[in-house]
């Protein structure tokens, strides 16, 4: 099976979790994960990673370890985005 690009691993994770917002880049050996959604309110990070890694289920197994992610939830995502942590201001 050919390697996942970002592009594939984005909808992994969309099919899997609800997200408000998703980004994921890389380089084909690399990947890093932008991932915010109301289903990790009051989750750890551990488990929060665990829920996106249940999303992925058996597709990511081998590159699993190529993938760093960054878990958020939307008011986290909104209080990162208030203070101009986000450089990118679009708005979907």
């Amino acid at each position: 099976m050919a390697d996942p690009t970002p592009d594939d691993v984005q909808r992994y994770i969309a099919q899997g979790l609800h997200c408000e917002h998703l980004a994921v880049e890389g380089d084909g050996r690399h990947f890093f994960a932008t991932i915010v959604s109301p289903e990790f309110e009051g989750a750890s990070r551990v488990a929060r990673h665990q829920r996106v890694y249940r999303a992925l289920g058996d597709r990511m197994r081998e590159q699993i370890h190529a993938l760093s992610m960054k878990t958020l939830t939307p008011a986290e995502w909104a209080a990162q985005a208030a203070t101009g942590a986000a450089a990118a201001h679009h708005h979907h």
